[in-house]
């Protein structure tokens, strides 16, 4: 949450865009279209704004608006879409941005869903950074489950260095990664939690690296990320506090000598009209 853009999305923002020109897939004065809870967009965003490149988002009605005014602020273009529907719904965001891609001469979608260079962003950087910065020490990895890709990246290149190592997904109750974890059939539900859970199996997870699956609520990862503010100083927003919780739930059957690592993907001034404000909080019971 400390990235330039405010989350770990910064780093496959620019991957993506710069494997698409490496592989000729973007040209110049070009459009990237991409369906985005708000964090890959912003990181999108900002490396287009550098290099030249014309951006639209789509996005359903959850997110908030902080990462909407981001987005204006770089020049983005931000369609939102309903909440609710299935993804092969044409409403969906999922949808509306294949559909945008079709219509717009010189339109790329980076496909965050589905792009390697998602992943393989954490196993070259974010992965290695946490294997240095633990001396090689580290024996737990949590991390929130959206696309897929941190924790599929940093868990391919912690197991390389020590297959023990154990990694955490945490997922949000009504999302199908639970589901899909234990092969057992189940319905999506809603969820306010931003950036983690699914409803369908995104291409970037790999699931048999992941060894444990935590399920957190809205109102454990909201209250979480509230009480991360007022006694560490993080200010992060629902799905850190997610991880947190599951980090909590995960700690009780470890020893004292287990080296935990955390990551809190997004910054929490994301989220002062939603996370951290009580009328917003009351209206949608979470307090």
């Amino acid at each position: 949450f400390l990235n330039p853009g405010g989350s770990s999305k910064d780093r496959i923002g620019i991957a993506m865009i710069e494997a698409a020109e490496r592989l000729g897939l973007l040209q110049p004065g070009g459009t990237i279209i991409e369906p985005t809870s708000g964090n890959t967009g912003i990181g999108l965003a900002q490396a287009a704004v550098v290099k030249g490149y014309k951006v639209i988002f789509t996005m359903n009605a959850k997110v908030c608006q902080e990462k909407r005014n981001i987005l204006n602020a770089y020049g983005a273009e931000i369609v939102v879409c309903p909440c609710g529907v299935a993804p092969e719904d044409p409403r969906s965001y999922y949808k509306v941005a294949e559909r945008l891609v079709e219509e717009t001469p010189n339109a790329f979608s980076p496909n965050q869903y589905a792009n390697p260079n998602n992943p393989l962003a954490h196993y070259l950087t974010t992965g290695p950074e946490i294997w240095r910065d633990t001396a090689g020490q580290i024996t737990h990895f949590i991390a929130g489950m959206g696309t897929g890709g941190t924790i599929t990246g940093v868990a391919r290149y912690l197991k390389e260095q020590n297959p023990d190592i154990r990694i955490i997904g945490v997922d949000a109750q009504g999302s199908l990664y639970r589901h899909f974890y234990d092969g057992t059939e189940g319905k999506a539900q809603g969820y306010k939690i931003e950036g983690i859970g699914q409803d369908f199996l995104p291409d970037t997870i790999d699931l048999s690296l992941v060894d444990e699956v935590i399920t957190v609520s809205d109102k454990e990862a909201y209250a979480m990320a509230r009480e991360a503010a007022r006694k560490e100083a993080w200010m992060v927003g629902s799905s850190a506090g997610a991880v947190i919780a599951g980090a909590l739930k995960a700690a009780k059957g470890l020893g004292e000598d287990a080296v935990v690592v955390l990551l809190l993907p997004d910054s929490g001034k994301n989220y002062l009209s939603t996370v951290f404000n009580d009328e917003w909080m009351e209206a949608n019971e979470l307090i």
